[in-house]
């Protein structure tokens, strides 16, 4: 029997130029298609007739970036997900994911404002699925890396025949937050979210509660920023956190007659692999879970 499919046009990147007079506004964009249907037939006998063709896909995600602008991510992926499944009548799930490289302004001398550096610091990402009643806008960010370079403990663990780690009562506490948090919108007569603020502001929560947090563990870490998201923006309902444990460890200069660790700092090796990965979903109060565990 055949099971659940879907087709679609994958990774189509598409820049839009906005020229207010001599002030140029950029959206950098990777925008992946997702349609799913009444498409039993293409499968089991090769007939196209409610196909939608890839290709096609891609031209409306340029086309509407002309048409419709980029207001924001989730806005572009909501315009892309309704034209698919009001359009055609075979059509019956669209799901948009998009990856969003920012972009900031090179300060000059001159007048003109159209030169930009690209951001290194995170890419935005967002999924708008939608069944022709339903919404569901799932945004996040990944590769956004930070760290601690005190207030973290690891202590009082679990011990057995092949533990060696060592206890630590002062260290580096290091991460690359992959995070996405999916929005109580979903319905047309609901008040959207405005999505650029929301991004920010749920950005600056996330950073805000791993400074603020005294880490026992990574694991209380993932909840404190999860709780500080969920807390403060209104519009959220869950988020989903990937913190893998980018280790530092002190690096042994007996050898060399030296003493690493002192008032003064120290060195550490930064070791990428392997690492622990701490992952976990915090919800409202009420809500259920719908990020998936994995993806």
């Amino acid at each position: 029997m055949l099971g659940q499919t879907q087709y679609g046009k994958a990774e189509t990147r598409v820049v839009r130029v906005v020229r207010d007079g001599a002030t140029h506004h950029l959206k950098d964009l990777n925008v992946s298609v997702a349609l799913s249907g009444d498409m039993d037939e293409v499968h089991l006998s090769g007939s196209n007739a409610n196909v939608l063709p890839t290709d096609t896909a891609k031209n409306t995600v340029f086309a509407f970036a002309k048409e419709y602008g980029v207001e924001s991510a989730e806005q572009f992926g909501i315009h892309l997900a309704r034209h698919f499944v009001t359009s055609q009548d075979a059509i019956h799930r669209a799901r948009i994911r998009i990856e969003e490289y920012g972009w900031e302004r090179i300060p000059t001398a001159g007048e003109d404002a159209h030169s930009f550096v690209r951001k290194g610091q995170e890419t935005r990402t967002t999924e708008v699925a939608f069944d022709g009643t339903r919404w569901q806008v799932v945004s996040g960010l990944k590769d956004l890396v930070v760290m601690n370079t005190t207030d973290s403990e690891f202590w009082g663990y679990v011990r057995d025949q092949y533990t060696t780690l060592k206890e630590a009562y002062d260290r580096i506490l290091a991460t690359e937050v992959t995070a996405r948090w999916r929005f109580g919108w979903s319905a047309d007569e609901q008040a959207a979210p405005a999505w650029e603020e929301s991004y920010e502001r749920v950005r600056e929560q996330l950073l805000g509660a791993f400074a603020d947090t005294y880490s026992l563990s990574l694991q209380q870490t993932l909840y404190a920023m999860g709780s500080r998201v969920i807390e403060h923006r209104a519009e959220i309902d869950e988020v989903r956190l990937s913190l893998p444990n980018k280790h530092h460890f002190l690096v042994d200069l007996e050898p060399f007659g030296l003493k690493n660790e002192d008032e003064e700092g120290g060195v550490y090796l930064a070791a990428d692999r392997p690492y622990g990965l701490i992952e976990g979903t915090v919800l409202r109060d009420g809500a259920e879970a719908a990020i998936p565990v994995t993806d």
